[in-house]
């Protein structure tokens, strides 16, 4: 071989070498966008869950208390704690719908961002806001309204289950 020849052939370039650096960040910037974009996507799906957990969870304290049920005891109580609820001289069946509507509450402001839900009857469910729950108190279907604000796109997210007794 001639020396002209091995001249030619000396080698990676300076140029080729940035070229492939700048590829390789691109593809390394897109790859962490794509993670970011996921946990971001899991954060909500997360939230999602802790929303239907909680609407159950309302939903067994209600039939937990047959009496308050039966006695609409449980459309749209006031929060309020009564100590007797949680101790062994017991409450009413009023007092034991508003001491689970309490507990609920605090539970979810504790575990969804800007937590707040509504439990009422409602003829049309899948409606109203948090400020405004748009529950008509008609008819024998029970709706559990649950809100919270999703970090992902910064609005109230909304879950709502219903059932009848």
């Amino acid at each position: 071989m001639s020396l002209k020849m091995i001249k030619l052939q000396s080698g990676f370039t300076l140029l080729e070498i940035l070229i492939t650096a700048v590829i390789l960040s691109i593809g390394l910037l897109g790859l962490a966008g794509m993670q970011v974009f996921g946990l971001r996507n899991n954060h909500s799906a997360y939230m999602r869950s802790q929303a239907t957990l909680l609407a159950y969870d309302m939903a067994d304290r209600m039939r937990a208390n047959p009496v308050g049920f039966r006695d609409d005891s449980y459309n749209n109580p006031t929060a309020t704690e009564h100590s007797g609820c949680v101790s062994t001289t017991g409450c009413s069946a009023a007092e034991m719908a508003e001491h689970d509507m309490f507990e609920w509450s605090n539970t979810l402001s504790n575990q969804l961002p800007s937590g707040s839900g509504v439990v009422c009857l409602d003829s049309t469910p899948d409606d109203g806001t948090s400020a405004s729950p748009a529950c008509s108190n008609t008819g024998n279907v029970y709706a559990i309204k649950i809100w919270w604000n999703d970090d992902r796109s910064n609005n109230l997210q909304r879950f709502v289950t219903s059932f009848q007794p």
